[in-house]
């Protein structure tokens, strides 16, 4: 009489049939480098415009939820402090670890453009620049944190405005204490409907990035990539110090984990957050990874949130501070010590005008135009900017990421034994939304 195997028997070898998602990912980058190279150098047309639409396909359905993603993240995050012991330190602490990993970042973004002077030499001229159609400045940025109504933020996806008018529905609804709790349950049950349509999405990303990276090699070529060279090292090497460097100084000597641990957990939203250039796109597994390295649920839950919205050490630190020296070097401006420190300064303050979608250029503008250089400057930058903001936005990520670690275990609240089991397995749903029950305390060391 023979012996069937049961279910639990047979799932581990029908999971170690299963494609990793991480090698879909790896395989759609080299589909894509090889597609791109064929468009541009058989100059075949069909293909690269077929590239181009599935990339934007992507791209525009990660934007479909962003915005309503971004308001209920942000509401149901602040309504969940009131479960949490000490919900102000931990706000305050993790706004204070972001201005410092911000301050580290534009720090070596600075050196590297003082060491290699990376518009020197690119044979680019002012009259190649152009002025964007969108720019920042810091009375838009003032001005512009209140919507003048509630819909167009979210039709034209003004995410400062977004986090606004949902922080100030979360507040309020933690002064309404339990009559707030039916908007709160229906905020959540959003929240859990988004992240799971967004997940279904992210599944695409493999296929997403074949049209992604194939656009910027048909687009571009290895002709601009060899014009902007410095200036596209600069970034990939300062963006690489801070993620590969200065995060595991931090895990090691502030939070005292193991830095490797970190990026086992913590690589499925990197990688993700390379191809889809989304750091909002991205949030839901970012969160997940989050609390898969011991954060706890309710504070990660306002932690990420609140990070993909303002941490930005890729696109609002490292980027913008090479990219004024570049477009100085072009204009020839010379920059003094002040020009620094307004650099550092704006890179600190206004990453909340640089919202987490693709593209970095109301920060960029908003840099320049508060050290008094040419707005054209941006034009230099625009064609190169997709290849540059993969691995700014990865940056991005393992920030929002690093940050509630080391808060948590500086707090003593990290799962040290989760933390520590964490691996770099795919993660199969994205993060669900707290449940409407209250929970028990999570508890906070003094």
């Amino acid at each position: 009489m023979s012996v069937s195997a049961s279910p639990q028997a047979q799932a581990p070898a029908k999971a170690s049939l299963k494609f990793p998602f991480w090698a879909q990912i790896v395989a759609g980058l080299a589909l894509g480098v090889l597609f791109g190279w064929l468009a541009r150098s058989q100059d075949i047309s069909w293909l690269k415009t077929t590239l181009e639409q599935v990339g934007d396909i992507f791209i525009q359905l990660l934007k479909l939820a962003v915005a309503p993603l971004v308001f209920f993240a942000i509401l149901v995050s602040i309504t969940n402090l009131r479960k949490v012991n000490n919900a102000a330190r931990l706000a305050s602490r993790t706004l204070l670890w972001f201005m410092i990993t911000s301050l580290v970042a534009v720090g070596i973004g600075l050196a590297l453009g003082l060491l290699t002077n990376p518009g020197a030499g690119t044979g680019l001229t002012p009259a190649d620049g152009k002025e964007p159609k969108r720019h920042g400045s810091w009375i838009d940025f003032l001005t512009g944190i209140v919507p003048k109504d509630i819909i167009t933020p979210f039709t034209e996806l003004n995410v400062l405005q977004i986090v606004f008018l949902a922080a100030v529905a979360g507040i309020a609804a933690l002064q309404l204490g339990s009559k707030a709790q039916p908007v709160l349950n229906l905020a959540e049950s959003v929240l859990e409907l988004l992240q799971k349509a967004l997940w279904w999405v992210i599944r695409l990303a493999p296929i997403g990035t074949v049209g992604l990276i194939g656009t910027a090699i048909a687009s571009y070529g290895w002709d601009l990539i060899g014009k902007y060279a410095t200036f596209t090292a600069d970034i990939y090497i300062g963006c690489a110090l801070v993620m590969f460097g200065v995060y595991p100084l931090l895990l090691a000597t502030v939070a005292k984990v193991n830095p490797v641990q970190f990026f086992k957990g913590a690589w499925p939203a990197i990688q993700l957050a390379f191809v889809s250039r989304s750091s909002v796109g991205t949030m839901p597994v970012t969160q997940k990874v989050t609390e898969r390295l011991g954060v706890p649920k309710e504070y990660a839950s306002f932690a990420v949130p609140f990070g993909a919205t303002t941490k930005m050490d890729g696109c609002a630190a490292i980027y913008p501070a090479l990219a004024a020296i570049f477009i100085a070097n072009i204009f020839d401006v010379q920059l003094g010590i002040k020009e620094y420190l307004l650099i550092a300064f704006v890179s600190v303050v206004g990453s909340a005008a640089t919202a987490g979608l693709t593209g970095a250029t109301v920060m960029l503008t908003l840099t320049l135009s508060t050290l008094g250089l040419p707005l054209a400057g941006v034009g230099l930058l625009m064609a190169i900017d997709p290849i540059l903001d993969m691995m700014r936005t990865a940056t991005n990520v393992a920030g929002q990421a690093v940050v509630p670690v080391i808060v948590a275990a500086r707090e003593g609240i990290l799962d040290k034994e989760a933390y520590a089991a964490a691996s770099s397995s795919p993660l199969d749903e994205p993060a669900a939304a707290p449940a409407a029950a209250e929970p028990a305390k999570v508890p906070v060391a003094a």
